[in-house]
């Protein structure tokens, strides 16, 4: 997926308020921008890291700039949470998952209490899919979900599972956006109820899904695939 163009580059001074990160450019202007991620963003939201924000000429709009990507350890990281499930998407339109290929694709659709991202369908079977965006690494070379608390996750690993019992194929699929990453695990020291239940509903059906992406300064797409460890 393009990433939007141009990007101006900076250091990131703070992050607070949730959405909300100062920023010193390049010229040495001190900024405001947008960050759309509703995580911790540990490790990755840390004053000093590089930055590049995006512009927009929208008039209505509060802030003009927004958070979108932060050097991590030598490697671009996508923090940008709603691009997560574009990147999916495309992936799966265009057939580079290997275990979701030859499916018509919607985005988000409801189940019990959830929105869940996607629905894949075929003649053959129906496919629930939801996507995390991973950008921490719980210890070298091990990235891991989630980076704080999240009740709803754990609703969906809930609806994943009852949707087995109603015929559905149901996957989690973790995006992980941290380059160095070489394997996926379940942040049990950050939410342990999440990982629990990830190991529940995986033991019962659900499909456990990790890719790595590549990101670059143009764009973010799907990369290779990497075990999960439960």
């Amino acid at each position: 997926m393009k990433l939007p163009r141009p990007l101006l580059e900076g250091v990131l001074v703070r992050r607070y308020q949730r959405f909300l990160a100062d920023v010193r450019l390049s010229d040495g202007s001190l900024v405001t921008a947008h960050t759309p991620n509703t995580g911790s963003m540990k490790q990755c939201a840390v004053p000093g890291h590089r930055v590049l924000l995006s512009r927009s000429d929208n008039p209505v709009r509060k802030l003009a700039y927004t958070l979108e990507l932060i050097e991590v350890g030598g490697y671009w990281v996508d923090t940008h949470t709603q691009r997560s499930n574009r990147v999916v998407e495309e992936a799966l339109k265009s057939g580079v998952i290997a275990e979701l290929q030859g499916f018509e694709v919607r985005r988000e659709v409801r189940f019990g209490a959830s929105r869940m991202d996607f629905l894949l369908e075929n003649e053959s079977e129906k496919v629930l899919l939801e996507v995390k965006n991973v950008t921490l690494c719980c210890r070298p070379g091990v990235a891991c979900f989630p980076d704080a608390v999240t009740l709803r996750g754990q609703r969906h690993l809930q609806e994943l599972h009852t949707s087995l019992e109603q015929g559905y194929r149901a996957v989690i699929f973790f995006l992980v956006q941290r380059g160095e990453a070489t394997a996926f695990t379940p942040a049990d020291e950050i939410d342990p109820v999440y990982g629990r239940l990830l190991r529940e509903v995986c033991a019962a059906g659900v499909e456990a899904l990790a890719y790595r992406t590549q990101v670059t300064t143009c764009d973010n797409r799907i990369g290779g695939k990497l075990p999960v460890v439960l």
